[in-house]
């Protein structure tokens, strides 16, 4: 199944808008999209196939690290994660 993850690290120095663009660049591959500019995090959204929904936000959290890294940002803790599966998305619409 595919799910949509939203996920984001806390740090302690504002994120400036040439690290987001890195970022987004880093999270592309799966449909990710980036934001933080200005603030003291960074995020992403992104599109993981998993059977569920941990397996999902753990496959999220390893790619946001992951992709910080190739982006060359902060190894900030990882606080937050949000799962929405695409069954949900259509009953919300349905």
């Amino acid at each position: 199944m595919r799910w949509s993850i939203s996920v984001r690290a806390d740090g302690d120095r504002a994120m400036r808008r040439e690290e987001i663009v890195e970022l987004a660049d880093a999270v592309a591959t799966w449909e990710g999209i980036a934001s933080g500019i200005g603030s003291t995090s960074y995020s992403a959204q992104l599109v993981i196939e998993a059977d569920t929904s941990d397996e999902a936000v753990d496959s999220a959290i390893k790619v946001l690290e992951e992709a910080a890294q190739v982006a060359g940002l902060p190894p900030w803790p990882v606080v937050w994660a949000e799962s929405v599966g695409e069954e949900q998305e259509f009953e919300e619409f349905g």
